[in-house]
C-alpha cells in the first residue's frame, strides 16, 4: 500500500481566488506558528503562578515566595519542562520531511494542527508534573512538523518578488501568537488562586488548533507540489487562483507554470535528493540553512523570552507587573517584525541579518552592563524590549525564509528539515542551559549572548549570498551549484513551450493551455538564464474547462 496521494480536491470558493486567498492562505496557514509563539508565552507565564508550582512541582509557595526567587523549585526539572518541547519538535520536523513531499503541504500542516489539538487537550487536564512533560513532548511533535512545513508553503505560495512578505507574516504571526498568551496569561492570572488562572490559556490554545485544522480543509495546495506531484491541471488552476483572480490565461500564469515544469523535468532526470546531497552537491545553500537557525537561538532571544516573566520578579517586579511587563515586551516583538515584512524584500536579507547582528551586539551589552548596577529595572523591561524588537525585525523572520527558499525542490523539504532541526536542537540546548547559567553567571549571561551575536554578523558576512529578488527556480545561479536555473528571453517563445498563441493547435486544443514541445534550451519569459534540456520534453496543460475550479475531480482521501 503506497501513501502517495491519488487525488485533490479544491474546497475553497471561487469569491476567495485572487488576492483574497492568497493573503488568506498566507495569513491562516500562519497560525500553525503562531500556537508556537504561544506555547513559548504559555509557559514562561505559568512557571510564576503559585498553584501551577503547586500542583507540578509539589512546592506549596506563596506570591511572595515566587517573587522572591525562593520557591524551590529544581532549576534542572525547570529545564526539562521547558526544552522537552524542543526534542520533540527536533524528531517531528526530520521526519515531516517525507510527510510534507508523499501527502502535500497542506496534509502535514493538518496532521501538525490534529497533533498539537491533542497536547493542548492534555494540557488542559494535566494533573500532575508526569502529565505536563507528555502533553509538551506531544505538543513539539506538531510545533515540529508546523515549523518546518509552514514556511515552505509560504515559500511556494507566494509571488518570486513577495517571498520576504509572505514569510515575515507567518513570523509576526509567530510573535502575535507569543503577544497573545501574555496577554491571556496576564488576563487569567487575576483567577488566582484558582487553577483556571494557568488552565485557561491552554483552553484557547485548543481553541487556535481547531481553527487551523478546520482551515486546512480549505487551504489550496501549493502549486509546486501539485505539479511535481502530477496534479497539472489542478497545479495550473492553483497559480491562476493565487495570482491571477482565476484567469487561466493571464500570460503569467503559463510563464509561472513554464518555468515550474521545467525545473522539476531538469529535477527529476537529477533523481531525488538524499540526505547525504544537501552537504556534498548543495554546500553552501545547507550551511546557509543551517547556520542561520544555530544563530538565531544562540542570538539569545529563547533566553529572554522563556523565562522573562521569571526574570522580571527577580529584579523586583511584582508577579502581576511581570506579566503586564512581558504583554508590552511581547508587543514590541511583535511591532519590530513589521519593518521586515516591508523592506526584506528591496533591501534584501543579508542587509537586515548584519543590522540585526551589530543592533543585538548594541542592545545586549546595555543590558548586560545595566544589569551589574541596577537593583531594580523599571528601565530594565525597556531594555529587554529593545532586544526582542532588534531580534524580530532581522535575526526573527529571515532564517526562517532562507531555510525555506534556498534549497531547489527536489531537496526542499529534507533541506528545511535538516534547517529547521537545526532551530529545535539549539532551542533546546538554550532552554536547558539559560535557568543555571542565569544563576551563576547573572548579568555576565548577556555578554556570552553578545559574543554569539557579533560571531553571527560576520559569518554573514563573509559567506552569505543574496536571494532577494529571485524566484525560486533562479537559486542555483546564484549558489553556483549547476542547479536548475530559468532564463526568460522573450515572450514568444515560452508562449509556444506552453502551447502557442490561441488556435496555434496542435491536436489537442492549442492555445497556452494547449500541448507544446519544449525544445532546448527553455525560455520562459521574465527570467535571466536558460534551462539545457537533452532533447525534447512534453509540457502538458489542460483545456480550460477541466479547471476551473468548479469542476473538480474526486474528493481527496483524509
Amino acid at each position: 500500500m503506497t501513501l502517495q496521494r491519488s487525488s485533490y480536491t479544491v474546497r475553497y470558493p471561487r469569491w476567495m481566488v485572487g488576492k483574497r486567498l492568497l493573503y488568506s492562505s498566507s495569513a491562516l496557514a500562519s497560525l500553525g506558528d503562531a500556537m508556537f509563539g504561544y506555547s513559548q508565552g504559555i509557559i514562561a507565564a505559568a512557571q510564576v503562578q503559585p498553584s501551577f508550582i503547586r500542583r507540578m512541582y509539589g512546592k506549596d509557595v506563596t506570591l511572595e515566595q515566587v517573587q522572591a526567587g525562593v520557591e524551590g523549585v529544581d532549576e534542572f526539572v525547570q529545564a526539562i519542562v521547558v526544552a522537552c518541547l524542543n526534542l520533540t519538535a527536533l524528531v517531528a520536523s526530520l521526519a515531516a520531511a517525507y510527510i510534507c513531499d508523499i501527502l502535500g503541504r497542506r496534509m502535514s500542516i493538518r496532521i501538525g494542527g490534529i497533533i498539537y489539538l491533542i497536547a493542548s487537550i492534555i494540557q488542559i487536564f494535566m494533573p500532575n508534573l508526569a502529565t505536563l512533560i507528555v502533553g509538551r513532548c506531544i505538543q513539539g511533535l506538531g510545533v515540529g512538523m508546523l515549523s518546518m512545513t509552514v514556511p515552505i508553503y509560504q515559500c511556494e505560495i507566494a509571488p518570486g518578488h513577495g517571498r520576504g512578505l509572505f514569510v515575515s507574516i507567518e513570523y509576526f504571526c509567530l510573535n502575535s501568537g507569543y503577544a497573545l498568551s501574555a496577554w491571556v496569561g496576564y488576563g487569567f492570572f487575576f483567577d488566582m488562586p484558582s487553577e483556571l488562572s494557568w488552565r485557561g490559556p491552554y483552553i484557547i490554545q485548543a481553541i487556535l488548533a481547531v481553527i487551523l485544522v478546520i482551515w486546512t480543509f480549505f487551504l489550496p495546495e501549493s502549486p509546486r507540489w501539485l505539479i511535481k506531484n502530477d496534479f497539472k491541471k489542478e497545479g495550473f488552476a492553483a497559480i491562476a487562483d493565487l495570482h491571477a483572480n482565476g484567469d487561466l490565461y493571464d500570460p503569467l500564469v503559463g510563464e509561472s507554470y513554464a518555468a515550474i515544469e521545467g525545473a522539476i523535468l531538469l529535477e527529476d532526470s537529477m533523481g531525488q535528493a538524499t540526505w547525504g546531497q544537501l552537504f556534498t552537491q548543495y554546500t553552501r545553500r545547507t550551511i546557509v540553512g543551517i547556520t542561520c537557525q544555530l544563530f538565531a537561538q544562540f542570538n539569545g532571544i529563547n533566553a529572554i523570552l522563556y523565562f522573562l516573566p521569571e526574570n522580571l520578579t527577580r529584579a523586583g517586579f511584582d508577579i502581576g507587573q511581570s506579566l503586564l511587563y512581558s504583554g508590552a515586551c511581547a508587543l514590541v516583538y511583535c511591532a519590530g517584525t513589521i519593518p521586515t515584512m516591508f523592506f526584506v524584500d528591496t533591501w534584501g536579507r543579508k542587509s537586515f541579518l548584519l543590522f540585526g547582528s551589530a543592533g543585538l551586539v548594541g542592545s545586549l551589552a546595555l543590558i548586560g552592563g545595566l544589569q551589574f548596577y541596577v537593583e531594580t529595572l523599571p528601565l530594565g523591561n525597556a531594555r529587554i524590549s529593545t532586544a526582542d524588537g532588534i531580534f524580530a525585525g532581522e535575526w526573527g523572520p529571515v532564517p526562517w525564509l532562507l531555510g525555506a527558499e534556498v534549497f531547489p525542490l527536489r531537496a526542499r523539504a529534507k533541506g528545511m528539515a535538516l534547517s529547521t532541526g537545526v532551530n529545535w536542537i539549539s532551542n533546546f540546548v538554550v532552554a536547558f542551559i539559560t535557568p543555571p547559567l542565569f544563576a551563576t553567571l547573572k548579568a555576565g549571561y548577556y555578554f556570552l549572548l553578545l559574543g554569539f551575536s557579533a560571531i553571527s554578523g560576520i559569518f554573514v558576512w563573509l559567506v552569505y549570498r543574496e536571494t532577494a529578488g529571485k524566484t525560486l527556480e533562479q537559486l542555483g545561479e546564484v549558489f553556483g551549484d549547476r542547479d536548475v536555473t530559468v532564463k526568460i528571453t522573450n515572450k514568444e517563445a515560452a508562449r509556444r513551450a506552453v502551447g502557442g498563441e490561441a488556435g496555434d493547435s496542435t491536436g489537442d486544443g492549442g492555445g497556452i493551455l494547449g500541448r507544446g514541445v519544449v525544445a532546448e534550451p527553455l525560455e520562459i519569459p521574465g527570467s535571466t538564464s536558460t534551462i539545457e534540456l537533452e532533447g525534447t520534453s512534453e509540457v502538458t496543460l489542460a483545456d480550460p474547462n477541466d479547471v476551473k475550479g468548479e469542476k473538480q475531480p474526486a474528493k481527496e482521501e483524509s
